[in-house]
């Protein structure tokens, strides 16, 4: 069995439609705690052997000796949690029980970082190093302690052959992912979504004005991955386990390579609606300023060099088969 953590969330579930559609795996446990009203509906088209919530997760795990691998996507994603003692106990404490938990039964582990580890870019964006990066906010460098923890992990193993760690590992730094399934993320859901949804209900698309100098309204920068393309690449990362290849345990940047402004995006999304593009510019809430990223473009070599030589998806053709196939759709569920 695969068990996937926010199994309910966007990219949970969005890999858990990879491994049903292109992989026909259905020996899924699904795990999550679902707070939005609406959110279970990322559940509704799955195939699945068992749904739990996450406090349900370590007693299922010692009761079951046929886990083949974990896919940690379950985390607080939102980069505007001020609670910290909650970014300790999920994004922290639970990912170091879990990794744990695979190291001890040889069990191979993937889990979600994120872009926001960068912080402001001041060290670009190259996950050569993780070393001397200083996130804006709690959630970022919630995210980077861990990559750091699982590091550390991997230089004691490397010293001290006999320290576990999982047989096969690798973590994600997450770019701005949109697609299918992030309807229940409210302010945390892709400019793409709101973009179709202020669009329908106003008729235009409010974006922030170029506030920072040399940067034009609407022209921040950042690197747009389809999360069709997530699934992908976290999908060859588990073949290649399952099957005992070999691949680099690191951590990985996941994103496209190539940045592009959200005027691109939500002139995008409004022509995949069949509208003119219309796009008013507004003030960036107070909350945002000075923690705000104005660029932000993956570094890809060292994915390639891992093996995966797929293309990733337009934004031209990414957003046409997000807005067409989903959400101009009665259902728009994947």
């Amino acid at each position: 069995m695969i068990i996937i953590t926010g199994g309910a969330g966007m990219i949970g579930s969005m890999m858990a439609w990879h491994l049903n559609t292109h992989l026909g795996r259905q020996d899924l446990v699904l795990v999550d705690r679902i707070t939005h009203e609406n959110q279970w509906q990322n559940l509704v088209h799955r195939h699945y052997a068992e749904y739990l919530d996450k406090d349900q997760l370590f007693d299922f795990l010692e009761d079951n000796d046929d886990i083949t691998a974990v896919i940690h996507m379950g985390a607080i994603s939102a980069t505007t949690e001020r609670d910290f003692n909650k970014l300790v106990a999920d994004n922290m404490h639970y990912s170091q029980d879990l990794w744990s938990w695979c190291a001890e039964h040889a069990v191979p582990f993937f889990y979600a970082s994120s872009a926001a580890t960068y912080g402001a870019g001041e060290q670009g964006y190259d996950d050569a190093s993780i070393a001397n990066l200083r996130p804006l906010n709690g959630y970022g460098y919630s995210k980077h302690f861990f990559d750091q923890w699982v590091m550390q992990q991997a230089a004691l193993q490397q010293r001290n052959p006999r320290h576990p760690t999982p047989p096969a590992w690798a973590g994600f730094k997450f770019f701005n992912v949109y697609g299918p399934n992030e309807y229940h993320k409210e302010r945390m859901a892709s400019v793409a979504f709101h973009t179709f949804n202020q669009v329908k209900e106003t008729g235009t698309m409010r974006l922030f004005k170029g506030t920072k100098p040399g940067v034009e309204d609407g022209m921040q920068l950042r690197d747009f991955v389809y999360v069709k393309d997530v699934a992908e690449v976290m999908a060859f990362f588990l073949q290649a386990a399952l099957r005992k290849q070999p691949l680099a345990n690191d951590i990985y940047n996941l994103g496209t390579g190539q940045a592009r402004s959200f005027k691109e995006l939500a002139s995008n999304v409004m022509t995949s609606m069949g509208r003119e593009p219309h796009i008013t510019y507004i003030d960036m809430p107070a909350d945002l300023q000075g923690k705000y990223q104005y660029f932000t473009q993956a570094e890809m070599g060292k994915l390639r060099q891992a093996g995966y030589d797929k293309p990733f998806t337009s934004l031209e053709d990414g957003i046409s088969d997000y807005v067409k196939n989903y959400l101009l759709q009665d259902d728009p569920y994947a």
